[in-house]
């Protein structure tokens, strides 16, 4: 997989370079000599997702314009397909969000030419796709210019207007030898807990207080360790101090358990790692965390 993002100002000939890349790109791939994975290069722009120049008129309509463009990136990103992206990606908050989505091989590619020059190419488009002029100089007054000394906008390739073609062999090389960096914390899709994970933690943790109480008054020895019976499968052992467990200390212990726990059905995680909500795990986890937080 690999996300080459074209990033430069309204109508500084970003759509060229796409399609300048793209060219390359599949003659290389279908070259005899090429023995790399089999890959398919995918350009997504605002013209073919349907999304009009209108929509950068202002910040309202431009939200879902860039949301639409950052579902089909998702939607594209895959092990055997190389994904052009060719829009303004003039924010840089909107850039790094694609470098979190991608997490791999990235390419940014800046197309560079002159405000007067796109200017005078937005007034000769006839083709019924060029921007209001307000918001145009709006357009090029907020772009932020990439920078290679960050990481979400590095490897960065400049384009000139008076370039013929686009760094090939530098673009080929980022694409098919860059280094595949692992997902973060913040890019790592979290397991969601199931609908009926509250209501299990609540009833196992209740459960086992109230047994607890009951096998503490039966047995009359202090200091031993007793066998809960919760279900006819269940039957947790727990160590007890010597003395008498108050039903006010194991509620209290129950109340810090079930709050530390329901981060997690949220979260998807505690600060001990991941949790698992079978009612064997949580009335194990329960009774070690009992263990550990009774005092003697």
């Amino acid at each position: 997989m690999a996300l080459i993002t074209i990033s430069g100002y309204p109508c500084s000939g970003k759509s060229q370079r796409a399609a300048q890349i793209k060219q390359h790109l599949e003659a290389r791939l279908a070259d005899p000599s090429y023995d790399g994975p089999t890959l398919s290069v995918v350009i997504l722009s605002d013209d073919g997702l349907g999304i009009d120049r209108s929509a950068y008129n202002d910040s309202i309509s431009e939200k879902p314009a860039r949301g639409t463009l950052f579902t089909a990136i998702q939607r594209n990103l895959g092990r055997n397909n190389v994904v052009i992206v060719d829009s303004l990606n003039y924010i840089k908050g909107f850039r790094y969000q694609m470098y979190c989505a991608a997490r791999e091989m990235k390419v940014r590619v800046y197309v560079l030419a002159p405000p007067d020059l796109c200017k005078q190419r937005n007034n000769d488009r006839t083709d019924g796709r060029s921007y209001a002029l307000e918001t145009l100089d709006n357009l090029i007054q907020r772009y932020e210019e990439p920078s290679s000394m960050v990481r979400w906008d590095s490897p960065l390739f400049t384009v000139s207007w008076m370039d013929e073609d686009v760094p090939i062999d530098d673009i080929w090389r980022a694409v098919t030898e860059g280094i595949v960096k692992p997902p973060n914390t913040g890019t790592q899709a979290v397991a969601k807990a199931p609908t009926d994970a509250l209501r299990t933690l609540e009833h196992t943790t209740a459960t086992i207080v109230t047994a607890l109480m009951a096998e503490q008054a039966n047995s009359g020895s202090l200091g031993s360790t007793i066998t809960l019976p919760i279900t006819a499968t269940l039957k947790p052992q727990i160590s007890l101090p010597p003395r008498n467990v108050t039903l006010s200390e194991l509620q209290r212990l129950k109340r810090q358990f079930v709050t530390l726990h329901k981060k997690a059905i949220t979260l998807g995680t505690t600060e001990r790692g991941a949790v698992d909500w079978h009612e064997e795990c949580v009335a194990n986890k329960f009774v070690l965390y009992l263990e550990e937080n009774i005092k003697l």
